[in-house]
């Protein structure tokens, strides 16, 4: 029988201490645990799910953006990008490749989800995501022309990152961005990828499904093999997701707060009038970039 070498059982305690959770990790844990319980709830009783309806199309929001961002790094012309109050949505484009830009709309979303996951578990990476997803929402915006829809809702979810980021010095971002919470929004884009994966190309076949349209170009597998595969792959995501966080964020709940009240501090506060002109910067930034878009 083999001996363990020391540094193989080393670096095995290493991983195990880092994948361990803390107190205040533990706490994020149980939160996200409610988040899936409570979105479920509300997802599929009828008459409750218009209380998630607004964030329900910000994830299909993050499906389109994906296809977009997929299209523009094969060469694509992104023409529009478009939601419907049906919780559907359409991308436009011309060029680009297809069997990138097909399921980058369920596997990107799945990222983007599980990356807030992973920021989900520190405030001051939650101010660092809801900054990302701003400009996301900028380019997007950009995108979606004329379409009211799109700009009410993301309109509407930047003014959410902004309220919350006063609440509590950001420590409401943990719970509270771009719509509704960080946490709450990356445990809710992965469940979506999951069930609409499952509804669209599992236990019903819709022709017009990105799924479909991948296996017609491709040709390997019918679409729910693709579908199967895809949601397999979000499973991935989002438990990765919850590893990162878990083994990267492992300040305290009270060393979260004082590193958050000085970076990026709210205006206004003490740490901002000592310096840190960076939020009134970007606001400025935003509402410039804002303007010419409506110009």
């Amino acid at each position: 029988m083999p001996l363990l070498d020391d540094r193989d059982y080393l670096y095995s305690r290493d991983v195990r201490t880092q994948l361990t959770p803390n107190a205040t990790q533990r706490t994020t844990l149980i939160v996200a645990g409610c988040y899936i319980v409570v979105i479920a709830i509300l997802w599929h009783v009828p008459i409750l799910s218009w209380i998630i309806y607004p964030f329900k199309l910000l994830t299909v929001g993050f499906h389109e953006m994906s296809h977009a961002i997929a299209g523009v790094l094969t060469c694509a012309t992104i023409h529009s990008v478009q939601l419907d109050p049906d919780e559907g949505g359409e991308t436009r484009m011309s060029g680009g490749i297809p069997w990138i830009t097909l399921p980058a709309g369920y596997l990107g979303s799945s990222f983007i989800g599980a990356c807030l996951i992973a920021c989900g578990f520190d405030t001051n990476a939650s101010k660092i995501a809801c900054l990302v997803l701003a400009a996301f929402f900028l380019f997007t915006l950009w995108w979606a022309r004329r379409n009211w829809l799109t700009w009410v809702l993301i309109l509407g979810m930047t003014g959410l990152i902004v309220l919350f980021w006063f609440v509590g010095g950001g420590v409401a971002l943990r719970y509270f961005a771009s719509a509704s919470r960080v946490l709450f929004i990356g445990v809710m884009s992965d469940l979506y990828v999951l069930w609409d994966v499952i509804d669209d190309t599992i236990s019903r076949k819709v022709n017009n499904s990105d799924a479909s349209a991948f296996a017609r170009i491709c040709g390997c597998f019918p679409s729910q093999v693709w579908g199967v595969i895809w949601l397999l792959i979000a499973f991935v995501f989002f438990a990765a997701g919850i590893l990162v966080g878990i083994a990267v964020f492992k300040e305290s709940a009270a060393l979260q707060k004082e590193q958050a009240s000085q970076f990026l501090p709210v205006p206004g506060s003490s740490a901002a009038t000592q310096g840190a002109p960076v939020p009134t910067f970007l606001v400025v930034v935003v509402t410039s970039l804002l303007w010419r878009l409506l110009a």
